[in-house]
């Protein structure tokens, strides 16, 4: 187990790093939940920030320019401890990308959404192998909450490839 001061001070960045998100958002969540690399869970928190909406066309489908900042925390995994990619180290990450909609502002499932986005991380390890990721999540987002699964690997490009598959639950508002 990690120390409470690395976890604090974790925590600390990912608080600091909500700085950094532009003013204009939309809609800014505060995510924490579970992930887990195979059956190994670790604690997972982000921040995101979600911008206004733009359709497609004449569709009712439309995207919104999607930005986060994550941490997920590292586990000991026995097997792994000498493997070129480990399991300790807690991972940072910044993701920007896009959301998805679909349906007329009262329809049943528009609060559903699927976004896609490219993010950088700190530190390689066993579940997340390269620099570069892909993210992608499914959800539900109401006007205060929002629940969501969401899958982080580098599409197999690069090492092992496990990937962080998490649920989350996120708090948010209006700016």
């Amino acid at each position: 187990m990690f120390p409470a001061s690395s976890r604090l001070r974790g925590a600390l960045a990912l608080f600091l790093g909500t700085a950094a998100l532009p003013a204009a958002a939309a809609h800014l969540e505060v995510q924490g939940g579970r992930s887990y690399m195979d059956d190994h869970g670790a604690h997972a928190a982000f921040v995101e920030a979600t911008f206004a909406a733009h359709a497609v066309g004449n569709s009712r489908l439309d995207w919104s320019p999607d930005v986060s900042a994550g941490w997920i925390d590292g586990r000991d995994v026995r097997r792994y401890r000498t493997a070129e990619f480990g399991t300790r180290p807690s991972v940072a990450l910044l993701a920007a990308g896009a959301r998805f909609h679909y349906g007329a502002p009262n329809a049943w499932y528009r609060p559903l959404f699927f976004s896609f986005q490219l993010a950088g991380i700190n530190h390689t390890t066993q579940a997340l192998s390269s620099h570069y990721q892909f993210v992608s999540t499914l959800g539900w987002q109401g006007r205060y909450l929002s629940f969501q699964l969401r899958h982080v690997s580098n599409g197999g490009l690069n090492g092992p490839n496990r990937g962080e598959t998490m649920a989350l639950v996120g708090v948010g508002f209006d700016l």
